[in-house]
C-alpha cells in the first residue's frame, strides 16, 4: 500500500511540474521587425525591472508566429511590449500590449 501511495504521488508532481511547463512566458521587450502579411513579429527581449536603469536590450531578436494576426495591428517597429508566449517551444505569441 505504501508503494502505491508513493507512485501516486510522484504522478501528481509530475502532472503538476508538467502543467506548468505549458503556462505562458510573460517577457518585455522592443519590436525590430512586423511581418503583417505573415503574422510575424520579431521583438528583442530587454531587462526588466530597475536594475540597469538604461532599459538597454539584453538579447537577440526572435522571431514569433502571432497566434491572431489582429494583435500585430496596433504595434509598429521600435514599440516597448509587454508580451506572453506558449512555453511549449512553438515560438507563437499569445498576448501582445504596447508598454506603457
Amino acid at each position: 500500500m505504501g508503494t502505491a501511495r508513493l507512485l501516486l504521488a510522484s504522478a501528481a508532481a509530475i502532472g503538476m511540474l508538467a502543467s506548468a511547463a505549458v503556462a505562458e512566458d510573460n517577457m518585455n521587450g522592443m519590436i525590430t521587425k512586423i511581418d503583417r502579411l505573415n503574422s510575424t513579429i520579431s521583438i528583442q527581449q530587454v531587462q526588466g525591472g530597475t536594475v540597469g536603469a538604461n532599459g538597454g536590450a539584453t538579447g537577440p531578436v526572435q522571431e514569433f508566429k502571432a497566434k491572431d494576426a489582429g494583435m500585430l495591428e496596433s504595434v509598429h517597429a521600435g514599440d516597448r511590449v509587454s508580451f506572453s508566449t506558449e512555453a511549449n517551444g512553438s515560438r507563437t505569441i499569445t498576448k501582445l500590449q504596447k508598454a506603457k
